[in-house]
């Protein structure tokens, strides 16, 4: 099962298209641009709490059948936190002191 490649980041809500080289993901594919994850979350995911690693992009040509982003469509679905910035921000104060390893 491929990435979802979600359309956006969940914080600023940018534009972060399938190539985007500054689309952060967590384990869980909670996708937010480097700008967020750097001044705001402090490579902390408000939605689980893990660290962030940069997105793989996916081939736009098929050098393998079936693999590349015209037979695995990246998802339109934008999604938006579910958190207030205020609790997100007390969430990440909270973790953001812990390495990703030992969360």
């Amino acid at each position: 099962m491929a990435l979802q490649l979600r359309p956006n980041c969940e914080y600023c809500d940018c534009d972060l298209p399938p190539d985007a080289t500054n689309a952060r993901i967590c384990s869980y594919e909670c996708t937010f641009c480097a700008d967020c994850v750097e001044t705001k979350l402090f490579n902390v995911c408000p939605n689980c709490g893990g660290g962030f690693a940069p997105r793989p992009i996916r081939p736009t040509q098929e050098w393998r059948p079936g693999a590349c982003t015209t037979k695995q469509v990246p998802s339109d679905k934008r999604v938006h936190l579910k958190y207030s910035m205020e609790d997100v921000a007390a969430h990440c104060a909270r973790v953001r002191d812990v390495p990703p390893e030992r969360r």
